[in-house]
């Protein structure tokens, strides 16, 4: 069979008198003869993303001691054993302060993600690591990066770009499908494509007030122009983001539009969490195969996390407080009942990268998950050794496989790594004592 049919084509029926077509997946006609690349010469694309669960683990029961190649996950993170091959595990890197005061399950997350220790509570002093990678790589899909929260609270979402400048998570799986596989989706591998008239008007509307908004800008003084410049910066995503949509996009050997979800309940009751947390995945796993972003972030639970199950008064943070230790096991049960479900959750995200065929691997193959919580012993809000995770081997950059020891350097070194990893020209990363030229040099291929 020949390898250079144009990347995708789509099958197409009726249902009821409508018209619908499923796209089909990056085939090996699609790819050159080793399946590692795009038949025209291109790389597969290279995705990152976040996943995120609230309160770490008991001490001593997430994973073993040893370190270095070959990781063994313990009682509360047994949901993982399946994936150990395509996960490295930090532990013992710190979070300097610098003299700062702690604000509880915000300071670990947001010192995690960029770098920096907040000053205060709501403080965001730098860009999160998903952000600054969507600066890069997110410019030719149609969404710069995609969020995501099974907690049914749009604000439960640890990405932004400052303090003012937060990312809001779509939180209904309906409502997520029709965003990105509404109307609007234009399918990769379809043999015809047509531009939506209405992008169009848009597109035709904002090249209309580009002049002006230029001698605007001319009129004012510095702080103002810096206002105005992030301002535009969005207006300018807006407009890459409709000229993407003018154009017919690349096919995909690994897309296939996936089938409408049904309505689910909304909320923090475990078991709608779980429901909707893997119905998302799933989409947003298509989503990222179908190439609509290169750049996501999935929360399952909260840093303060107000899961519970139907009918139960206490909270798994309340828990984590409140619950004595076991005086003949040693940790508290339901806490690490909690801990376990955090798990099997992660699992389940990873299986919806994992079992999408990309060229002669898979999805997950081709991504970076970075994964952490905001504390590691949630009874006493510690800061040190907080879990984090790298997933996938994003096309080849990362190592797998390893539990690294940090000694108590920096937590920054990790957000380092992976950073240069999807390529960006970065030497080192961070603030005040969290800043670090030192990559993670173990896990960089």
């Amino acid at each position: 069979m020949s390898r250079n049919l144009p990347r995708r084509s789509a099958l197409k029926g009726l249902v009821n008198g409508a018209a619908v077509s499923v796209a089909l997946p990056f085939l090996d006609c699609f790819l050159n003869g080793n399946g590692t690349a795009l038949a025209a010469g291109g790389p597969l694309p290279v995705r990152f993303g976040t996943w995120f669960w609230g309160l770490g683990f008991n001490p001593g029961r997430g994973v073993a001691p040893k370190t270095g190649k070959g990781i063994e996950f313990l009682e509360e993170c047994q949901a993982l054993v399946p994936y150990k091959d395509h996960i490295n595990i930090f532990s013992n890197f710190n979070t300097p302060l610098d003299g700062k005061v702690t604000t509880v399950h915000f300071t670990g997350w947001v010192g995690c993600r960029t770098g920096s220790v907040p000053a205060t509570g709501g403080d965001i002093p730098a860009p999160t690591i998903d952000v600054l990678i969507a600066d890069e790589i997110a410019k030719s899909t149609r969404f710069r990066s995609l969020e995501l929260s099974a907690t049914g609270n749009p604000r439960d979402s640890y990405t932004a770009r400052n303090t003012g400048s937060r990312n809001a998570a779509e939180v209904s799986p309906v409502a997520f499908y029709a965003r990105v596989f509404g109307p609007e989706f234009a399918d990769p591998n379809s043999a015809t494509f047509t531009p939506d008239p209405q992008v169009m008007v848009r597109s035709s509307v904002l090249s209309a007030v580009s002049d002006e908004r230029k001698k605007f800008v001319s009129t004012l003084g510095a702080a103002d122009r810096a206002r105005m410049d992030e301002y535009f910066t969005a207006i300018r995503q807006i407009e890459q983001r409709l000229a993407l949509e003018m154009q017919k996009p690349p096919p995909l050997e690994a897309c296939v539009r996936p089938s409408k979800p049904r309505e689910n309940q909304l909320g923090t009751a475990l078991e709608d969490v779980l429901v909707n947390h893997k119905i998302m995945s799933e989409l947003l796993a298509m989503a990222v195969a179908c190439n609509q972003t290169r750049v996501f972030n999935m929360l399952y639970s909260q840093a303060l996390s107000t899961l519970h199950r139907r009918g139960e008064a206490f909270i798994h943070h309340t828990l984590t407080h409140e619950e004595p230790p076991d005086p003949e096991l040693g940790y508290q049960i339901e806490v690490a009942w909690y801990n376990l479900r955090s798990f099997e959750a992660l699992a389940t995200f990873i299986e919806a990268f994992a079992s999408i065929k990309e060229g002669d691997g898979t999805l997950l193959d081709n991504t970076i998950i970075y994964a952490n919580s905001d504390t590691n012993y949630a009874k006493l809000h510690a800061l040190d050794g907080i879990p984090v995770m790298t997933i996938g081997k994003g096309g080849g950059a990362l190592n797998t496989g390893y539990h690294i020891n940090g000694n108590g350097d920096p937590i920054s070194r990790i957000g380092l790594t992976v950073q240069q990893a999807m390529g960006l020209q970065i030497q080192k990363w961070g603030s005040l004592s969290m800043e670090t030229s030192k990559p993670v040099s173990e896990i960089l291929a």
